[in-house]
């Protein structure tokens, strides 16, 4: 990384704002049979992933009470994983549940929302994952 190249970063509340959307709205998905309503946390992230423009997160940056730069910030690279992990699980999910096959539904959904509560309570398994193929990736390249 060179000096001129700028990190980005999101701030903390979004995130964990981010991470209660989902857990949320999974559960009542799960709990309610409604499982057209992942649509949400799916399109959702598929949107902040494909154009940068996230609707939950705008919508939670609206409640910021404070500057965004006073937040602790997180690695807008590392939420952009997790999103790629979590609406990968979510489209599987919903082909599961529209495809007749419920039991996949079921693992994929249930995966996504472990995941996001797990993470609110200070483990995030994105970021697990991430890390370990980033060791592999640097074990790879020095032999």
């Amino acid at each position: 990384m060179t000096t001129n190249e700028k990190i980005m970063t999101i701030p903390k509340p979004l995130v964990t704002f981010n991470q209660w959307f989902i857990l949320i709205s999974v559960t009542v998905s799960l709990v309610t049979g409604l499982h057209f309503l992942l649509l949400v946390p799916l399109l959702s992230g598929l949107s902040g992933l494909l154009t940068g423009f996230n609707p939950v997160l705008r919508l939670a940056k609206s409640f910021l009470s404070k500057p965004s730069s006073t937040n602790i910030q997180e690695d807008y690279k590392q939420l952009q994983f997790n999103q790629t992990i979590a609406v990968s699980c979510l489209t599987l999910s919903l082909i599961g549940f529209y495809i007749g096959l419920p039991i996949l539904g079921y693992i994929f959904s249930i995966m996504v929302a472990v995941a996001s509560g797990v993470a609110l309570l200070g483990f995030c398994v994105g970021c697990f994952i991430r890390y370990q193929w980033q060791q592999f990736q640097y074990r790879r390249t020095t032999k």
